[in-house]
């Protein structure tokens, strides 16, 4: 049964794929598709409405969210279940979760509006809630830091971490994955409240995309310029000798939608 889906980070690289493929393929679900600037000016933002404006016949509205600001989100998701409850909107049948901060905000933020919406899930049909995480949050080197993510001792360190702001992504991608698995655990167990057995957890690594804006905004020139020359030239190959998650955007948002939505997946 078509409900809500909620999309964060909908002008962001594979967000932009996910919400055409949503709109296209599921034009009966309502899409609230959620940026950090809604401004005119906003050239990410203007992207996403000429997307909405090519399916006239979609229920598709974007809603200015910043998520480093907890009280935007308290609002947002205020809205949300007023909206639900007073029959505005249909049940939440999805709420993926995948825009990138780099710091452990994109975690609190999402788990503030996660928890908050839980009720306003579709117990009768299930619904799901996606976490998009990254190869970054594996404890091994990577070409982009010398720092092996990790949960410190000090827990303050995920708040005001002491090495560089890729280890701030990485941190904060590890603790969303993390905080998925308790909270699907959680969710099957919980007898007392069996409408919550309905709703599941699922993390979803997008894979490496050479065309995400990550490397062509606020970057070294030298890694604009290996990823631009080398890396997209060669990916087909790379792709299939050396790493099969090398795939761009488009088909980290497609897959997105799909597993949000369509519970045959």
């Amino acid at each position: 049964m078509p409900g809500t889906v909620i999309l964060t980070g909908a002008n962001g690289s594979s967000g932009l794929h996910a919400a055409a493929h949503l709109l296209h393929t599921y034009p009966d679900f309502t899409a609230l598709l959620t940026v950090r600037s809604a401004a005119s000016t906003d050239a990410n933002t203007n992207t996403l409405r000429a997307t909405i404006s090519r399916f006239p016949a979609s229920k598709a509205s974007i809603h200015e969210v910043d998520l480093a600001d907890l009280s935007a989100v308290h609002n947002f998701t205020t809205f949300v279940s007023s909206s639900i409850a007073q029959g505005e909107l249909p049940p939440l049948q999805s709420n993926p979760l995948q825009r990138v901060l780099l710091g452990p905000l994109t975690f609190v933020a999402h788990a503030a509006m996660m928890l908050r919406l839980l009720e306003h899930f579709d117990a009768k049909h299930g619904a799901r809630v996606i976490v998009v995480f990254s190869v970054g949050h594996f404890c091994k080197p990577n070409p982009m830091t010398v720092y092996v993510p990790g949960i410190p001792g000090d827990l303050d360190e995920l708040v005001h971490p002491w090495v560089d702001e890729k280890v701030r992504y990485q941190y904060a991608k590890l603790a969303a994955t993390v905080w998925c698995y308790a909270l699907n655990a959680r969710l099957q167990a919980a007898s007392a409240f069996p409408r919550f057995s309905h709703i599941t957890a699922v993390a979803i690594n997008p894979g490496d995309s050479a065309d995400s804006r990550v490397f062509q905004t606020n970057t070294l020139a030298w890694i604009r310029i290996v990823v631009a020359y080398i890396l997209v030239p060669i990916r087909p190959l790379y792709r299939l000798l050396v790493d099969p998650t090398w795939r761009p955007s488009s088909e980290a948002g497609v897959d997105i939608v799909e597993l949000a939505v369509n519970h045959d997946k």
